[in-house]
């Protein structure tokens, strides 16, 4: 019986023992630490950069690694729109983003800018650049007007957004297209703004200087 009770508790400190340092292994040794850093997705902003604002410093326990706020730290960088954060064993955390996409020019504080769909300010625009200036009373992120502008260029596709030269918006439900030969197409706010696009890359091909597609069910070509 006392062999018995012995053979027991010396199991039980083996399998204590061996947890214990599996928990040390995996929680605070260097072993399993962060060796790499390893960014994709990232072009116009700098890995290192990426890494910075990522602020895990080697060796860390990989285990430790609170992946939600690393996220948070690299989404913050101006130019990223969104990012992920995982793990790969045994020692690498990979950070993958997805960089936000110049959509428009604007003119803020006597610069010529770029944004992006959700009216970020990406920096200045070198002469090169070709994209619809966006023409608004106050072009910025919680602009309501400068907000349906954009969203109405985002909604294009790509070939007719190459086509056009300003997308002007007094208010978010008056939205006019200009296009680079001149012609005009009244958009009104950003609702249905698929369908009418649709319908405007159809209207293009009928001679005329201007399309109200406004209204999808009842369309204007002058």
């Amino acid at each position: 019986m006392r062999a018995t009770i012995w053979r027991v508790g010396l199991a039980t400190l083996l399998t204590g023992g061996v947890v214990g340092a599996a928990t040390w292994l995996v929680l605070f040794s260097p072993v399993l630490g962060v060796r790499d850093v390893q960014i994709s997705g990232a072009v116009g902003v700098p890995a290192d950069e990426v890494r910075r604002a990522a602020g895990v410093a080697p060796g860390t326990p990989l285990a430790r690694v609170d992946l939600e706020k690393v996220r948070v730290r690299v989404a913050a960088l101006t130019r990223v729109e969104s990012a992920r954060v995982d793990r790969a064993w045994p020692g690498t955390l990979q950070v993958s983003v997805v960089e936000r996409t110049p959509l428009a020019l604007a003119r803020v504080d006597g610069r010529t800018v770029t944004m992006d769909r959700y009216g970020v300010v990406l920096g200045d625009a070198g002469p090169a650049v070709r994209l619809p200036l966006l023409r608004v009373q106050r072009p910025a992120a919680d602009d309501p007007a400068t907000r349906s502008a954009l969203a109405v260029l985002a909604a294009l596709p790509d070939g007719l957004r190459g086509r056009m030269d300003e997308v002007v918006a007094p208010s978010p439900a008056s939205v006019t297209l200009r296009l680079t030969d001149g012609r005009t197409a009244t958009w009104g706010d950003e609702e249905r703004s698929a369908e009418k696009a649709r319908i405007l890359e159809s209207l293009l091909r009928r001679p005329a200087r201007s399309y109200d597609v406004s209204s999808p069910d009842v369309v204007t070509v002058k």
